[in-house]
């Protein structure tokens, strides 16, 4: 398989675009509007709200990506898929707009629909990684795509400051929605097309259905992929509680502003990219499992330490060094789970993978929101976030497999600036 560069650039570049959605409406800004204006979080509330919308959201979409995963496979059309998802996801975030205080429900829906669209989309996405790239790259070209995301969202956050400043939020949901879908256009051009399938729409998802089925069984009879997948549903769901709750901690506990909360988070993207990029050749060369388990210790440490911050400047020091492993734990995760999918199932595999990473976020904010709404606290629901890194990590240490993609480290070095 020869690499080719409008491919990578294009696969990369919607990166670029969804992490507009990740960091202001998922993480930043409309969290902690969502939670303390629309809502109100003096006992929690705001927290339980938020959590159920993440909760709802990766439910529906744990529930149907591995049947869309079929359906791209043999309805040919999981490119078409990645467009509607997308166009779903930027018309709710524009919806956003038209949000006031008191209106709880109209934002639960909104903001549901929008992450729904979002999450849902990754799943075709994701299936593209090895149609783009040959074994020996993946590992590289997927953490070229974190990276290029996290510069996305670093200039998201930029666009944002001045509207936030301002109060004008409702601004800054359109920006999001035009910078979604502009820079998404690219990947609608130029990665590889829709191929005619051998059935119609509702063929390929009764037959879909079949084969999902059929895939859960034989995943569930290969024992060292089934162990990688029980460890990633755990570590996934405290890695994204923490993203997810991050801002409203940070805002509710340590009283940081909404500027302050963006500059924060670009500071974390900035950490976050070079923790991508540095990090990309070793997930080849080192073997991305390796990666992974060093990220994990990383993390238990952030959200340990995190239960015991009391100043703002303890957690601008903390939440850099998270965004070095932020990047680098999915990019590995994602290089490591490619090597147990056979020619010819991606989007099958991939529909499983977005099942379990969405699987594994319906808990996680769930006991975040319950933990903070009963004891009036969000200290202890953070240093409950730890549990989960460390269950995951003793899990994948137990994993055979995700050795390096490459042994020869001057062959990576020769090709890698032949691309």
């Amino acid at each position: 398989m020869n690499l080719n560069k409008k491919h990578i650039i294009s696969w990369t570049f919607f990166d670029f675009a969804n992490s507009s959605y990740s960091a202001v409406i998922a993480s930043v800004v409309f969290p902690v509007y969502y939670a303390n204006t629309i809502v109100g979080n003096e006992t929690g509330l705001g927290d339980l709200w938020w959590g159920r919308v993440i909760s709802v959201s990766m439910a529906s979409v744990a529930l149907s990506s591995p049947f869309l995963g079929g359906i791209a496979d043999y309805g040919g059309i999981r490119k078409r898929f990645l467009f509607l998802y997308t166009a779903l996801s930027v018309a709710a975030i524009a919806g956003l707009s038209i949000l006031d205080k008191g209106m709880i429900l109209e934002g639960f829906a909104l903001a549901t629909i929008a992450n729904i669209g979002m999450e849902g989309g990754l799943v075709f996405y994701n299936s593209f990684l090895p149609r783009v790239a040959p074994q020996e790259y993946q590992g590289r070209v997927s953490a070229w795509g974190f990276g290029v995301g996290y510069a996305g969202s670093i200039i998201s956050l930029l666009f944002a400051i001045p509207l936030v400043r301002a109060g004008q939020f409702e601004v800054t949901w359109l920006m999001v929605a035009t910078f979604f879908g502009l820079f998404s256009i690219p990947a609608f051009l130029f990665l590889p097309g829709d191929t005619k399938g051998e059935f119609s729409v509702v063929g390929a998802g009764i037959r879909g259905l079949r084969f999902t089925i059929g895939t859960l069984k034989e995943i569930w009879g290969k024992k060292e992929l089934k162990k990688f997948l029980i460890s990633y549903l755990i570590y996934e769901d405290g890695l994204n509680t923490v993203i997810v709750f991050s801002s409203i901690f940070a805002a509710t506990t340590l009283g940081f502003e909404p500027q302050e909360l963006i500059a924060l988070y670009i500071i974390v993207q900035v950490t976050a990219l070079l923790g991508s990029f540095l990090m990309a050749k070793p997930i080849d060369l080192r073997g991305p499992k390796k990666v992974v388990m060093i990220s994990l210790l990383m993390w238990t440490s952030v959200a340990t330490i995190a239960f015991f911050v009391q100043t703002k400047a303890q957690f601008w020091v903390l939440a850099s060094l998270a965004g070095l492993g932020l990047g680098t734990v999915r990019a590995a995760t994602r290089a490591l789970y490619t090597q147990f999918i056979p020619e010819g199932k991606e989007a099958e595999y991939f529909g499983v993978y977005s099942l379990v990473g969405k699987s594994s976020a319906i808990l996680g904010p769930l006991i975040f929101g319950l933990i903070s709404s009963s004891l009036g606290s969000q200290r202890p629901a953070i240093l409950s976030v730890a549990i989960f890194f460390l269950i995951g990590m003793v899990i994948l240490k137990a994993v055979k497999g995700g050795g390096p993609n490459i042994k020869n480290g001057k062959e990576i070095f020769r090709t890698e600036f032949s691309l």
